[in-house]
């Protein structure tokens, strides 16, 4: 496919891609040069679906006139605005079919700042705060040139050190050129119509519009949830509504009837003044720019206890019934503490029949044994892996495998984004190199099979693999096997479509469910396929995020047999598939004080291993029969593959720190109806025999 810049003929090689949204795919053609192409009606992704290939052909014929009136503001607008530089055409005097502009490189999302695990691998508020402090003086200046954002979300914002750029210019709205797309997070519930059954834009974007947008990621960015998060359960059967229409109703994080996420920062830590300020936004539709005082006058502080808030005295100190006994007891599961301890949990695998687990502790890198890897401090861009002994770290295109007494050997690996691809089992590594899939070979490296260049993702278990590439029109997904040569790519994942936002799966032995958020046309959704090792698509499943359900997350899963194992806030479920429909088998309610939806769980053969952010719950070596376990023994070495999404890890994230202080186990026993859970503890001293656990078996971690 190709693109005239003025008389220039440009190449446009999917293998260069380096963006595809709902509207338009992006590529690097080089020059600190990318290119946006708008879809035309007759794209794959639009296959089918007449509303959005009649979309694409108004769009394309508004934008012969509104590209060439945008570029009138250039020198008008902020420089942290990314222009057009020049229109692409599909022949020198043809139609506008896209734009050159800046290629922003070494840059996130601003999505990634939402998610607790990226900003706790080296990302402080203080930091997020002069982030949003550079944004605020743009948009500011933004309104000044008579533009409105229209469409502001967490996706058309890239970060690149503490400066905001605003990417996606072409859907500003000016003049007589309207914004009409809107992302259901930040769309001001003003603007919507209050008597439809749907989120309906009813009046146009403002200046106010933007600035609610602005508060809504100012507050995710500080607090890991939105406004609208958490689960609402009014007693009054009558009340309930789906929960992406609670904006029409104001029904917000701070209404008495909703559940507060658990993994959430709670809204207490902050300040009394932007508290208020952002109660007043969200419940009383107070509107106007946001308050830049609000921001510089933050100062926030770490208590002994370890929350981090922006208040004169501790808002978990000071408030009673926060700090939790050592002896937990709730029906038939049991809490005990043994030990507290400081760190940073970075990966874990469960292999050859133990977890093994990677920290970060003191600015050392360390394992389970205590051994230090290496030193340093933690970054946001690393992705860690491990295989036995041997210790991967990631960043850029570069990975290092570090062992006890042997000098790092060094891996050149291809990128998707800021992701470095590579991934282990207990035996090998695998990692894509010039478009080339390889792993460890008897005699050295060997190729298992072609894939796109810098375009794939693919995760790795014991007994085979699953990845996928996506650019322009091209989305192919497969399989393969890690001791054979050659893919299988007859993978059908069905309407695929949309921004990738994260992505990771979970092995058995005979199939992997693989997770995805895609946000298509200003909604995201999380999808679950269950391939099987054939390649054979076997159920699937769709939900939105944070409502509360098993998929409301993407992470922390894990399967055996054909069951997946996943933690929600309230409680343990068991999902089953067959018959192509994936169903809840069984709730596990008694492990609710103890797990929440960020909780990542491991099947072993002696019960489950869970981890929260802070809290370990590794499963002591106890004689367990339940169903539960026994599916879990056919899959003794299941084994978490995700990055993150660390970008985790497609997964598509890059590091996901745990920072443990609680430790806790685990397991269901034969002569209970639930899971039995007992703290355990990460010190580096022998444990208790009581517990069951020997040194090597660490409690496992967010990858």
């Amino acid at each position: 496919m190709y693109a005239y810049l003025g008389t220039r003929r440009v190449r446009l090689d999917p293998a260069k891609s380096i963006g595809k949204g709902g509207e338009a795919d992006i590529f690097d053609v080089g020059n600190d040069t990318a290119v946006k192409i708008f879809k035309p009606p007759d794209h794959p992704d639009l296959c089918g679906i007449p509303a959005e290939q009649q979309a694409a052909r108004e769009r394309i014929r508004a934008h012969q006139t509104k590209l060439p009136a945008l570029a009138k503001f250039d020198g008008r607008l902020p420089a942290r605005v990314v222009l057009l530089r020049e229109f692409a055409r599909d022949n020198p005097n043809g139609a506008i079919i896209g734009y050159a502009m800046e290629f922003v490189r070494h840059a996130e999302v601003l999505l990634r700042y939402s998610e607790r695990t990226f900003r706790e691998a080296g990302v402080p508020n203080d930091r997020v705060g002069r982030i949003f402090l550079d944004l605020h003086q743009t948009v500011l200046g933004i309104h000044r040139a008579g533009v409105i954002i229209g469409d502001f979300n967490d996706l058309n914002v890239l970060v690149r050190g503490e400066e905001a750029l605003v990417i996606d210019a072409d859907s500003f709205q000016f003049g007589p050129y309207l914004a009409r797309m809107f992302t259901t997070r930040f769309v001001d519930p003003t603007k919507l119509d209050p008597k439809t059954d749907r989120l309906t834009l009813a009046k146009p974007h403002d200046e106010h519009s933007d600035w609610y947008a602005y508060a809504v990621m100012l507050w995710q960015s500080l607090l890991f949830v939105g406004p609208y998060g958490g689960v609402y359960r009014p007693k009054d059967p009558a009340s309930r509504m789906p929960h992406d229409l609670r904006p029409l109703r104001r029904i917000t994080v701070f209404h008495p009837e909703v559940l507060y996420p658990k993994p959430a920062v709670h809204f207490r830590v902050l300040s009394d003044d932007i508290l208020q300020y952002f109660h007043r936004v969200f419940e009383r539709d107070e509107r106007g720019a946001f308050p830049r005082s609000l921001i510089e006058s933050l100062e926030w502080r770490r208590c002994s206890c370890g929350t981090v808030h922006a208040r004169a005295v501790c808002p978990t100190c000071s408030t009673p019934g926060l700090v939790k006994e050592t002896l937990h007891v709730k029906g038939k599961v049991s809490v005990t503490e043994i030990l507290k301890t400081k760190g940073a949990i970075l990966h874990a695998a469960y292999q050859y029949g133990k977890l093994r687990y990677l920290y970060h502790e003191d600015g050392r890198f360390k394992r389970e044994d205590g051994a230090a890897v290496m030193q340093g401090e933690l970054d946001p861009a690393m992705r860690f892996r491990l295989s036995g002994d041997r210790t991967l770290i990631g960043k850029g295109g570069r990975v290092a495998t570090i062992a006890a007494n042997a000098r790092p050997e060094h891996l050149s690996v291809d990128m998707f984004g800021n992701l470095p691809l590579f991934d282990t089992t207990g035996e090998r590594r695998f990692w894509v190199e010039g478009g080339r899939l390889m792993t460890d070979g008897s005699l050295g490296p060997e190729e298992i099979g072609t894939v796109l260049e810098d375009q794939t993702v693919f995760w790795t278990g014991d007994k085979f693999g699953f990845g996928f590439y996506r650019a322009s029109n091209l989305s192919v997904a497969f399989v393969f096997e890690p001791h054979r040569n050659g893919i299988n790519d007859s993978v059908r994942l069905a309407r695929f479509t949309g921004a990738l936002i994260d992505s990771t799966a979970v092995f058995a032995d005979e199939r992997v469910w693989f997770f995805a958020a895609l946000e298509e046309r200003g909604r995201t959704r999380h999808r679950c396929f269950v391939i099987r090792r054939s390649g054979e698509l076997e159920a699937e499943a769709e939900a939105l995020p944070g409502d509360g359900s098993w998929l409301s997350t993407l992470r922390g899963k894990s399967a055996a047999g054909r069951s997946l194992f996943a933690a929600t806030d309230e409680g343990v479920v068991r999902l089953e598939v067959g018959a192509g429909v994936i169903s809840v088998g069984r709730h596990f309610p008694d492990t609710e004080p103890f797990v929440d939806e960020s909780t990542h769980l491991f099947v072993a053969p002696k019960g489950i291993y869970a981890v929260r952010k802070q809290t370990v719950f590794p499963s002591p070596e106890r004689r367990c029969e339940r169903r539960e376990t026994k599916e879990a023994a056919e899959s003794a070495t299941t084994s978490n593959t995700t990055k993150k999404g660390e970008i985790n890890d497609h997964d598509t994230s890059v590091s996901r720190p745990l920072r443990p202080r609680e430790r806790r186990e685990v397991v269901v026993r034969p002569e209970s109806d639930g899971p039995f859970l007992e703290r355990s503890s990460l010190g580096k001293g022998p444990r208790s025999p009581s517990v069951g656990l020997r040194q090597d078996e660490a409690p496992p971690a967010l990858d």
